[in-house]
């Protein structure tokens, strides 16, 4: 846990993204400082690393099935979903994208012809590089990376994490913003956009 809470180094979007990669390919939990919170998310209580505010935790790979199926992920891949790809496969860029939505000018929709909710190519954009100058991000390898994410959400404020942290006094909010997106972007038409 000490790698979490007091981390030797906070990595950033570029720093993660480039070559060499600085993230394991191990199984571990990851989480995630931010300079800048959304407007209305209380900080109240959050663990602070170098004026940086400790707001999610995330594991991969997830606890396998109960029939003991494994999933393949690792810390580098995961890590760089949350901070390269979209929302619909990211739980940590689809609640900063609902609570950013009228900051960014971004609007959640379903897209393609599977309807994924997620953001436009464009409005993902805008995520990420608002993720790129106010989020970092570290990590602790972990063989069975759950049982330390459980601890940490037990142990730690963290207003991001819904699963496991319906405790959490920003959990109902958060929920509720979340959910009043996908029912406006079912009303919306669906998006095919053209590779």
């Amino acid at each position: 846990m000490k790698a979490l809470i007091k981390p030797k180094q906070l990595y950033s979007r570029d720093c993660v993204l480039s070559k060499p990669n600085p993230v394991p390919l191990k199984s571990g939990v990851y989480a995630w400082y931010f300079r800048q919170v959304p407007l209305g998310v209380s900080n109240d209580d959050c663990h602070i690393h170098d004026g940086m505010l400790l707001f999610y935790v995330g594991i991969s790979p997830r606890k396998p099935t109960k029939d003991g199926k494994a999933s393949s992920e690792n810390l580098r891949k995961r890590v760089r979903k949350h901070f390269k790809t979209n929302a619909s496969t990211s739980t940590l860029r689809m609640s900063l994208g609902c609570l950013l939505q009228k900051s960014l000018g971004i609007t959640l929709r379903r897209i393609g012809r599977t309807e994924r909710f997620m953001f436009l190519p464009q409005d993902e954009i805008k995520l990420s590089n608002w993720m790129g100058e106010n989020a970092m991000v570290c990590w602790s390898e972990h063989a069975e990376p759950w049982k330390l994410e459980d601890e940490m959400i037990k142990n730690f404020s963290l207003p991001l994490n819904l699963l496991g942290n319906e405790q959490h006094p920003f959990y109902p909010k958060l929920s509720a913003i979340r959910k009043q997106a996908y029912q406006k972007a079912r009303q919306l038409p669906v998006i095919i956009v053209s590779k």
